[in-house]
Formats: C-alpha cells, sequence, structure tokens
C-alpha cells in the first residue's frame, strides 16, 4: 500500500481522535497503564484543539487515502514539541509511525528551530528505539503525579492568578531557567484563567500555566515550586509531569500523599540548555 503524509485540517478531528483513542488505550492496556484518554470524546476534542491553534503544525498519514495516523507539534515557542502521535493499532509496521515522526522533524528542521522535543513513554520500548534512531537523545526521566489538590500554603510564597502585566516577568524568568521564554503559552493561559503566579519578597519567583499533563511551570526554587503545587485546585489529566531527578519536590509530593502514575522521558533533538532552577513540563514541551 501507498503511504503518504500531508498536513492535517479541522475536518480531520474525528478520524484523528478516534485514532488517537484507540491506541493510546490499546499501548496503555497492554501495559496495564491507565489510558492518556479516558474516552473518545476526549480524544477528539483535544486534538480538535490543536487543529484549531494556529500555535500547532498537525500532520497525518494516509494508506491509499485512509487514514492511519496522525502526530501533532506545538510550534508556539523557539523550541518545538512534539506530540500526540498515534497509529491505528490495525495499521501497525507499516511505517507510518517513523515516516511522520521524521516528517516533522523534517519540518522543523528546514525552518531553522533550535530545538526540539518530545515526552515518551517509558514503558513504551518500541516509541523509545524509534525515538532514538531519529536522533532524540535521553534528558530526563520524569514522573506523571496525580491525587487530591493539596491546598497548602507556605508563608512568604503568595499565590495569585498570573495576569498580562506578569508577563514579561515570567518571560524573563523562563528565559533564566531554560534558556528561552513560553510567552504564548502564559498568555492563552491567562486568557482561559488557569495561569498563576507565585511571589516572594515582593517579586514574582514562579509561575505556571496550571499544573497538569498540558501545561509547565518554571520557578527559582523548589520551594516556589511547591506552592505552586500546594495551590493548585486540580492536577488535569492524567497528572502533572515532575523531573524525577527533583528529590526534594519529588519526596514531598509522595510525602502529601500524591501518587506516581507512570515514568516517562523527555527526549530532544537540537539545542538542550540544562535547567538553571525548578521546573514542570507539559506533555507537549
Amino acid at each position: 500500500m501507498a503511504l503518504t503524509i500531508r498536513c492535517a485540517e479541522p475536518g480531520d478531528a474525528e478520524v484523528c481522535g478516534a485514532i488517537a483513542y484507540k491506541a493510546f488505550k490499546a499501548l496503555a492496556d497492554s501495559h496495564n497503564f491507565p489510558a492518556d484518554f479516558p474516552s473518545v470524546e476526549v480524544a477528539t476534542g483535544v486534538i480538535s484543539m490543536l487543529l484549531t491553534n494556529p500555535g500547532f503544525y498537525g500532520s497525518l498519514a494516509e494508506h491509499d487515502g485512509n487514514v492511519v495516523g496522525s502526530n501533532f507539534a506545538d510550534q508556539r515557542s523557539p523550541i518545538a514539541g512534539i506530540g500526540p502521535i498515534s497509529i491505528d493499532p490495525e495499521g501497525q509496521n507499516q511505517g507510518a509511525g517513523r515516516a511522520l515522526m521524521q516528517a516533522a522533524v523534517d519540518h522543523f528542521t528546514e525552518r531553522n528551530f533550535p530545538g526540539i522535543r518530545l515526552v515518551q513513554a517509558a514503558y513504551h520500548n518500541r516509541s523509545l528505539c524509534l525515538y532514538t534512531s531519529i536522533g532524540f537523545q535521553t534528558r530526563e526521566p520524569l514522573s506523571v503525579m496525580q491525587g487530591p489538590a493539596l491546598n497548602i500554603k507556605f508563608s512568604g510564597y503568595d499565590v495569585r492568578p498570573a495576569t498580562e502585566v506578569d508577563i514579561a516577568a515570567c518571560n524573563q524568568l523562563c528565559r533564566r531557567v531554560h534558556g528561552f521564554d513560553r510567552g504564548v503559552e502564559l498568555r492563552e493561559a491567562i486568557a482561559g484563567q488557569t495561569a498563576m503566579v507565585v511571589e516572594h519578597l515582593s517579586r514574582i519567583t514562579g509561575y505556571a500555566t496550571d499544573v497538569g499533563f498540558f501545561a509547565h511551570a518554571v520557578a527559582e526554587t523548589n520551594q516556589d515550586l511547591k506552592a505552586l503545587i500546594g495551590a493548585a485546585q486540580a492536577f488535569r489529566g492524567p497528572g502533572f509531569l515532575l523531573p524525577t531527578k527533583n528529590h526534594d519536590v519529588f519526596s514531598w509530593c509522595l510525602e502529601n500523599k500524591l501518587r506516581l502514575v507512570m515514568q516517562t522521558t523527555l527526549m530532544t533533538i537540537g539545542l538542550y540548555n540544562e535547567p538553571a532552577g525548578a521546573w514542570l513540563p507539559s506533555i507537549l514541551l
């Protein structure tokens, strides 16, 4: 069968959502883990959101005109973030996954993005090997954490909703920690009323677009990061991603009865700066 790759369009949301749900569920079930998408409606909603946001790039794989998989990428910052990628379980082993991932890497390389990132499920050995063969390097183990809201406050660390006035300070903080800012994501989160900042000694020392699967956080210290996690009303999606090597925050989460859902792996191509602070990545970047 002929395999072709084309750009995804908003009208593709239903078929892509159905495949994403089926693919993620089949993979998770085979390893006895919870699926990233709890229903086909949730998967379709996420795909629809990605297809209608100009900050995302989407592509499809087709065999003889039939959609067999899709891949998406966040291009809202100077560093691109790839995912979610999904292949119909009935169309596996036809080269669609490799073709979609290579097409995404080529797309951003041609546009001179200095770096590309993705987060991979650690239990999926095949994808780890595939991404490594394409050129991705393993950078950081990430723990997906979930549980009831903590409702923990720390004296001297005040958490409040973020406003547009805070964007410049938050961007400056992100550049200090990561080497680039994620201002477009932050602005969208402020508009969606999910973003928050933590202030210590009358200045912003951390922010979060939310605390959850599709959100990120940046902070000067672990204490600032704990304040943001402690103030979150819920941990949306499967949970938030925490760098496992951050023993202080990881052990604090466990002490406060948050549970480890699964391990994931941050992988990159191109520019990668070792973070100079505390942080939570999103599943996209």
